[in-house]
């Protein structure tokens, strides 16, 4: 049987301001309206015979996240492995590939990264078929792209000897400059990296004994002292800090003999810069050559990418720009250098800047927030609870807080005094009602109803942090 495996860390930095490190790109409706890359890989493994529900390896802090976009594509059953700390993927391979023998000595993993794009479904599942084959003769088998142009923010894989439905893997490259690129694609020997992988459980964990030991040593130690958490599978923390980062093609792929390559040209993308996404639209679904997304008017403007996520944006006059607009930001730059968009990210980060990591939306588990006002003193939010959700029964220290139903139902529980937990009475409150929190009341909010809850927070204090919160109990883990 093949356990499918969805590898859904990294913060998708050269996407921002869309992509951010609390809502990478993975979690974003960037090639289909209707759903996220996450959503997408999925479902691809519909058209893939023999595969089971995706096995997911993301971090702590994407762990809700990743639940509810599986629940809303119908995926209940999801096991999702919680890594306390990103270490790349041979480690989370390793967990992934110990989960699964768990299950079947015999499983096979089907490794995709969660951010990809594949239009060819039928081409991606023709590809897998074959490398089964290949992964059942005890092969650890990669998946090598057809490449079309002489691409240098990819690496290559160099083809040798064919071995059944694919080819022996003769060597793997790095990222080439453009001569060699161009030399790489003359040659016909050579194909993108595309970070997919099949192999049986059983031949990678001794493919890592036998070339990174102590990474699988740590990944052993780790996920022995597992717990379950919901959904999750809690590996743990204390051990797992002790794993050195290392990516599968560094520990394993480059040393053993056994690495093979499928060919396949199933209209993949990474989407690893603004630049990709542009190419990425049908020529047929651009107006002189433009990508364009929400509310956008161009004049005398030819093959940009424009993405607006919450007013109007409008060009005039511009060539081969990618302009991208969040609440919060914009950015704009040259589309031949919207790689460089990460050494905005690492300013930002150098700063200490908020907009490199968050949005002004923030999601929870019980729903989201969006801050609407920010000062020093005040602060003002519209905060959407889930119909059955509740938030954490909590008290701040340094703010009172002011609420105002305008769409739902709300249920709250209120203490009497400062940190007072022994006289907590709850009442209802309707559309256009309101209540007073004062500072240091414990309480908690909940929709009881069947429609989302919204409702306005005024937030007021000396100090408005997110980790101004003493939390008494919590439905969903959270400390």
């Amino acid at each position: 049987m093949i356990f499918p495996v969805i590898l859904s860390g990294g913060s998708g930095s050269r996407l921002w301001p869309v992509s951010r490190e609390h809502y990478p790109k993975q979690f974003l409706n960037l090639h289909k309206d209707d759903r996220s890359l996450l959503q997408e890989a999925a479902q691809r493994l519909n058209n893939v015979e023999g595969t089971g529900t995706p096995l997911i390896v993301c971090n702590e802090e994407h762990r809700f996240l990743v639940a509810e976009q599986m629940h809303q594509i119908g995926l209940e059953n999801t096991q999702i492995i919680l890594e306390p700390y990103g270490r790349n993927t041979a480690p989370a391979l390793a967990l992934a590939a110990l989960a699964a023998q768990s299950v079947s000595a015999e499983a096979e993993l089907l490794v995709m990264p969660a951010d990809h794009v594949i239009k060819d479904e039928a081409a991606f599942a023709e590809a897998v078929a074959k490398g089964s084959e290949l992964a059942n003769q005890g092969k650890l088998v990669t998946f090598g792209i057809t490449p079309n142009t002489p691409h240098t923010g990819y690496g290559y894989i160099k083809r040798g000897n064919a071995q059944g439905a694919g080819y022996n893997v003769d060597r793997f490259v790095e990222k080439p400059d453009q001569e060699r690129a161009e030399s790489y694609l003359a040659s016909g020997d050579y194909l993108w990296n595309s970070g997919i992988f099949l192999f049986k459980a059983s031949v990678y964990l001794e493919a890592l004994r036998q070339y990174a030991p102590d990474i699988l040593d740590v990944c052993e130690r780790a996920y022995a002292q597992r717990s379950e958490d919901l959904d999750f599978l809690r590996i743990d923390q204390e051990i797992f800090a002790q794993c050195r980062s290392e990516s599968i093609d560094y520990a394993v792929m480059e040393h053993t003999q056994e690495a093979a390559v499928v060919p396949m040209d199933p209209g993949w993308s990474d989407i690893g810069a603004w630049d990709a996404l542009h190419e990425l639209k049908a020529p047929e679904d651009k107006v002189n050559g433009n990508a364009l997304h929400g509310d956008v008017m161009i004049h005398n403007t030819h093959n940009s990418l424009i993405h607006s996520e919450s007013r109007l944006v409008a060009a005039v006059g511009v060539n081969n720009l990618v302009i991208v607009e969040t609440d919060d930001a914009i950015l704009v730059a040259d589309r031949h250098q919207a790689q460089d968009t990460k050494l905005i990210v690492n300013a930002l980060k150098a700063a200490g800047r908020k907009e490199s990591t968050s949005h002004k939306r923030a999601y929870r588990p019980w729903g989201h927030y969006h801050t609407m006002v920010l000062t020093d003193s005040f602060q003002v939010k519209e905060i959407v609870v889930n119909p059955g959700a509740k938030l954490s029964l909590q008290m701040h220290h340094h703010r009172a807080e002011h609420w105002v139903v305008v769409r739902g139902t709300a249920r709250v529980s209120q203490g009497e005094g400062h940190g007072d937990l022994s006289n907590l009475k709850s009442f209802l409150l309707s559309e256009d009602e309101s209540t007073y929190i004062p500072l240091g009341t414990v309480h908690r909010l909940e929709n009881p109803g069947v429609i989302p809850l919204h409702l306005i927070e005024v937030q007021t204090g000396s100090y408005l942090g997110e980790d101004d919160i003493v939390r008494y109990n919590d439905d969903y883990g959270r400390g």
